[in-house]
């Protein structure tokens, strides 16, 4: 049986030709860089897993995700 995890999930999208992160609300990271943007996402992520809480990181428009745990 699997457990179901309560997962804070960060977003990055494009929106009106700007890169950024969303989490929790709260957009960061804006950037014209799409590959910056993701770093951005996974920095806060690492941080997120590293304070012992499940995280993922979806990217909008591509297939798959990383996820912690």
């Amino acid at each position: 049986m699997r457990a179901d995890l309560d997962r804070t999930v960060l977003t990055v999208f494009r929106r009106a030709g700007i890169w950024l992160v969303e989490h929790d609300g709260e957009d960061f990271g804006h950037t014209s860089d799409k590959e910056v943007a993701k770093a951005f996402a996974n920095k806060r992520a690492r941080e997120i897993l590293d304070g012992g809480r499940p995280c993922q990181v979806r990217v909008s428009g591509e297939n798959g995700f990383y996820s912690g745990r």
